[in-house]
């Protein structure tokens, strides 16, 4: 019988407010949708760290014999055997180094030809103008410094280069991207909290009435307050629900039917990442909009 009563309670409740529930469920969904969908942008950058991270190298080039007049670091012209020789058996000897790969100059004008060889400035370059190099593979990329300062300075080599720098712009520009999304879904969530406890407020005053009989007749605070906080809930949890189809969807339209499509170099997250989101967008979705209308009653519930 008191289920029953609390459950005709909630049904009043939503009926009611209808407007203000359908805010609710807007607002929820939208918030704890950007929430779920930095918490996955935040998994992308990881695994494109990670799967990028694994492939750059750490280039070594060497003084070519037109680099002589280009200053004093390369002015004594191009770099002889015994120095590559000397910087490769060091290479070998270091901890941190995975493997190295010895690129000559006309190696590097064929993969530069593979590159451009359709584009305009594709002829402006000649073999003898490319540098030969070491390609170092590090076994932790983050040890990029450690090769920097060993041989940058060595004679013969013009510069030492992470292909990582090439890379990291894009990141920052996940990561702001990132924030933004966190930021926007900050404001959301405080807009739903306001809406949450101004439904609350409505809904408490509307059935001052009825709350008053329930308090002369003995009904616990805990009873009186119990409908107001699963409206909330159930309001929450439907917004939730929704979340969880604007992520999905956005996980099948926007990275499997068109970005994995259009950019194959990117190694984009999995269901698995999306699947282990969802829980918890269920769990903040039914959770917070009962604590908020909790809270709110201690306030605003007089009877």
């Amino acid at each position: 019988m008191r289920a029953q009563f609390v459950l005709s309670e909630i049904g009043v409740g939503l009926r009611r407010n209808l407007t203000m529930t359908f805010a609710v469920i807007v607002s929820v969904a939208l918030s704890l949708g950007l929430f779920g969908a930095s918490l996955l942008m935040r998994d992308q950058v990881s695994t494109m760290k990670g799967y990028w991270y694994d492939k750059v190298n750490v280039s070594v080039f060497f003084c070519n014999k037109n680099d002589a007049a280009t200053g004093a670091k390369c002015g004594k012209g191009a770099a002889t055997q015994q120095q590559k020789d000397d910087i490769k058996a060091e290479l070998d000897r270091l901890p941190i180094v995975q493997n190295v790969q010895y690129e000559s100059s006309d190696q590097a004008y064929k993969h530069y030809k593979e590159q451009f060889g359709d584009t305009p400035v594709a002829g402006l370059v000649t073999p003898d103008q490319l540098p030969d190099s070491f390609r170092v593979k590090l076994k932790d990329p983050t040890k990029y410094e450690v090769i920097k300062s060993a041989f940058s300075e060595r004679p013969g080599v013009q510069e030492v280069q992470d292909q990582r720098d090439t890379i990291e712009p894009l990141f920052n520009l996940l990561n702001g991207m990132n924030i933004a999304a966190l930021v926007v879904m900050a404001l959301m969530l405080v807009v739903a909290l306001m809406l949450i406890v101004n439904t609350v407020r409505v809904s408490a005053f509307s059935r001052r009435r009825e709350t008053g009989i329930m308090r002369l007749v003995g009904a616990s605070s805990f009873y009186i307050q119990m409908p107001f906080i699963l409206e909330a809930a159930i309001a929450g949890l439907l917004g939730a629900v929704f979340a969880c189809v604007l992520i999905v969807g956005g996980k099948w339209v926007l990275i499997n039917n068109w970005l994995a499509s259009k950019i194959l170099v990117i190694k984009f997250i999995g269901w698995d990442s999306v699947v282990a989101v969802l829980p918890l967008v269920l769990l903040i979705g039914l959770l917070m909009p009962a604590l908020a209308a909790f809270f709110a009653l201690r306030k605003y519930l007089k009877v």
